[in-house]
């Protein structure tokens, strides 16, 4: 596996191999990897000729006063995951890399970008949607490769290289959890013991709006009614930064689910900021 640093280096690597007729799968991430990370690495290798892993703590996606600065990273375990796990370049670069000092091009698509997690990162998708096509701009990958958990992103970078030709096929991979259901997030690092052993109440209070869905309730109003309930004696140290439920491609709020809905939600409990989703698909009659 080589490590690069240097951008211009990466570009002229990815070249050959893209002029060679090579798939190339891109797995994006920040580091502090875990085993939703892992999945992505091994399905990029599973389905690609070269796999790249990027780890870069991006500046830009982080607002004033979040965790930029204590945002967990530990390269060197980080470098011998992406190994193990097959990857031919870890490509880490520093932020002055990445972004001239008088950097001044954003992208963004603001259809999607104003709800659910956006409603109080309003940088953040900017952020990433700009690192994203740097990435994309690199390395000409043929797939790129992310979680479900972060829905809203996928569904704003689908859109966004669907609306600038970008020649990539973007793909999410089911969420990740642990054994008692909490999505795995290297932010799960900042949980104390005590808010650990709640946090799994998050996805629980998703799966009361399931079952309540498939006893006939359609109207979201009632099943956002019922996590809450579930939250308020279960989740009790949490607080809720948003519950939505929108439509999965659009993210327009819907009142009432005819057909699929995705029910989304963040949390904050301690130093953590947890979210999570779930694809609701009503009963056939």
């Amino acid at each position: 596996m080589q490590i690069i640093h240097d951008p211009n280096e990466l570009a002229a690597l990815c070249r050959g191999w893209r002029f060679s007729g090579l798939h190339t799968v891109l797995v994006p991430t920040m580091g502090y990897f875990h085993e939703g990370h892992k999945s992505l690495m091994r399905a990029g290798r599973e389905s690609g000729d070269r796999l790249i892993v990027s780890l870069f703590v991006n500046p830009a996606q982080f607002g004033p006063g979040e965790d930029l600065a204590a945002y967990p990273r530990d390269f060197d375990r980080d470098a011998a995951i992406a190994r193990e796990m097959g990857a031919d370049v870890l490509f880490a670069p520093a932020p002055d890399a990445m972004y001239l000092p008088d950097h001044a091009t954003w992208i963004e698509v603001p259809s999607l970008s104003g709800t659910l997690c956006g409603l109080t990162r309003p940088t953040h998708f900017r952020g990433v949607c700009t690192v994203v096509a740097k990435l994309f701009l690199l390395i000409m990958p043929t797939t790129a490769l992310f979680g479900e958990k972060d829905w809203q992103q996928l569904a704003i970078l689908r859109r966004m290289a669907l609306d600038l030709n970008m020649p990539v096929s973007v793909k999410g991979l089911p969420i990740v959890r642990e054994a008692d259901g909490l999505a795995m997030s290297s932010r799960n690092a900042y949980l104390t013991p005590e808010e650990r052993a709640m946090a799994p109440a998050l996805q629980q209070g998703l799966l009361q709006a399931a079952r309540l869905l498939a006893t006939g309730e359609r109207d979201t109003a009632g099943l956002a009614q019922a996590i809450r309930a579930y939250w308020e004696k279960q989740l009790p140290l949490g607080q809720e930064e948003y519950l939505s439920f929108v439509h999965p491609e659009t993210l327009v709020p819907v009142d009432h689910i005819e057909n699929t809905a995705l029910v989304a939600a963040a949390v904050r409990l301690g130093k953590a900021r947890l979210i999570d989703n779930l694809l609701l698909r009503a009963p056939v009659a």
